[in-house]
């Protein structure tokens, strides 16, 4: 059957002069010049089939099974490309929309008349429509932070805490040379004469002759530079208590002045091995010691470096162990060693204690939190109470951490958040070149604040001064006023079996 046949049956379309299609309508009402191509609606509406051009007929395919009742073929949605009944594609060549779309009276033009809309913003959160294409993943709704997670913005970030991993490293390094050491000059590489280290460790001498926290060796002592009578210690290397040398042998790294024992408790040259403020931070007393610590390390303080950088933690991290010993130089027994980094460690609590305070309304249940921290922190400054731990170190770690974390940290979340519409800050983000928000936009920076965000300034700048006016006190007083606390004592220890009677420097 012919294709004319098909289309038209026993009846013959009308024959055409010119090669443009007779319109639809009667000629009584001739096309406007002014009108653009009408739309195709081949697939529903059939129309009256001119002759081609070129002498030829294209089959017509039908409807296509890909278009649904929703489909607007005259007007798409968002698109600048020419629709088939204006495409300039069939007059050099045959086209399958020819025979079925309106060209009116002049053909096809050469370019299309539609002018698109542009579009508009859509409104955030209106996906009201199956058919509508989600143009952005849809905005999640912020979680309460759960049990032992960390609330502070940022505190997602995946960053690796290169500061844990070295401090943990080099810990791990001197451990082993305090073992290396006490094993040379002791024979043993743990303390096991004269008596033994419950810690699993070195001996005391071998830890103040690497670097341990010891008044002796850092300044005049009136029991001591100021006593009549010789004091005796026992040496790095001793296995028995009659191993006895003088003090500048003990303290190593050069020497001290030896005390004259004359009663001038204002020797000069006096002791003055300030470092041991910081070794400290670096060495453990034992197996136990470092494992309880290291433990704490690499969990809590591994999640604070991810959530607040590396430079903040490490600036906390050391200036609570340093406080932490100043703190107890001035206040612990004259006699006693101390390393360790648990004055360090607690600057970390704290700031996790700061954290539950700053996101204390984006928690599931913020008391449970609160009792779990306090919990910690009391059977730690229990433990601080028996002997051979400095629960000093602890407090004054403790109270630096808050301090520099009221500095260093971020606003509490309800502070943070700013007034209006706009987008709320996050400080610890950089863009592609590694610059921060602030450092992009300072006056964005400071745009939309709530009042007692201003207000928080104050706080922080009383914290900052507070802490370094105590720290340069404590200082002082460690150096030229001598000044103790006849019942502060009793914060580190038990008065029991004459526990706070350890490492008080007896006259005979």
């Amino acid at each position: 059957m012919a294709s004319n046949d098909y289309y038209y049956g026993s009846q013959k379309p009308p024959a055409h002069d010119s090669p443009s299609p007779a319109p639809y309508y009667s000629s009584a009402y001739p096309p406007s010049p002014h009108m653009g191509p009408a739309p195709s609606y081949h697939s529903d509406y059939p129309a009256t089939a001119p002759s081609h051009p070129y002498g030829q007929r294209q089959q017509q395919t039908g409807p296509s099974p890909f278009d649904t009742v929703f489909d607007d073929n005259a007007y798409p949605m968002n698109s600048r490309n020419p629709t088939p009944t204006a495409s300039t594609a069939h007059v050099g060549q045959p086209s399958p929309y020819y025979d079925a779309s309106y060209q009116g009276a002049g053909g096809a033009r050469p370019y299309p008349e539609d002018i698109p809309l542009q579009d508009r913003p859509k409104e955030p959160e209106i996906n009201d429509h199956i058919y509508d294409a989600a143009g952005q993943p849809p905005q999640q709704k912020s979680r309460k932070v759960r049990f032992g997670e960390l609330g502070m913005f940022g505190a997602d970030k995946k960053r690796i805490p290169w500061v844990v991993y070295t401090l943990t490293l080099v810990q791990v390094a001197v451990f082993i040379a305090e073992i290396v050491r006490n094993g040379i000059l002791t024979g043993s590489p743990i303390m096991i004469k004269p008596q033994f280290n419950p810690m699993i460790g070195p001996s005391t001498q071998v830890m103040i002759n690497m670097g341990a926290r010891y008044s002796p060796c850092m300044h005049n002592l009136r029991e001591i530079q100021g006593s009549t009578v010789d004091v005796y210690f026992l040496c790095p290397n001793a296995t028995e208590n009659t191993d006895v040398c003088p003090l500048s042998t003990l303290c190593g790294f050069g020497g001290v002045p030896d005390p004259l024992f004359n009663g001038d408790a204002k020797q000069n040259p006096a002791p003055n091995q300030w470092y041991r403020f910081i070794i400290p931070v670096f060495m453990h007393a034992g197996l136990i010691h470092i494992g309880f610590n290291m433990l704490l390390q690499m969990t809590l303080g591994k999640e604070m470096e991810m959530a607040i950088g590396p430079i903040r933690f490490f600036l906390v991290y050391i200036s609570s162990g340093i406080f932490g010993n100043i703190m107890g130089g001035n206040f612990a027994a004259p006699g006693i060693a101390s390393t360790g980094a648990s004055g360090a460690i607690f600057g970390i609590i704290a700031l996790t204690l700061l954290d539950l305070i700053y996101s204390w309304k984006d928690r599931r249940n913020p008391v449970k939190d609160l009792m779990f921290i306090l919990l910690d922190v009391i059977i730690s400054f229990g433990l601080g109470l028996l002997p051979g731990l400095d629960n000093f170190a602890h407090i004054g770690g403790f109270l630096m951490g808050l301090a520099l974390g009221v500095c260093v940290l971020h606003s509490p979340n309800s502070l943070r958040r700013r007034i209006g519409n706009d987008a709320p800050y996050l400080a610890v983000q950089t863009g592609p070149d590694g610059q921060t928000t602030f450092l992009k936009s300072p006056v964005g920076f400071f745009k939309g604040r709530k009042a007692l965000w201003w207000a928080w300034w104050l706080v922080r700048a009383a914290a900052l001064i507070g802490i370094i006016v105590v720290f340069i006190v404590l200082l002082n007083n460690f150096y030229k006023n001598h000044k103790t606390c006849s019942w502060c004592k009793y914060l580190s220890c038990i008065p029991v079996n004459n526990w706070c009677d350890i490492g008080m420097i007896q006259d005979n």
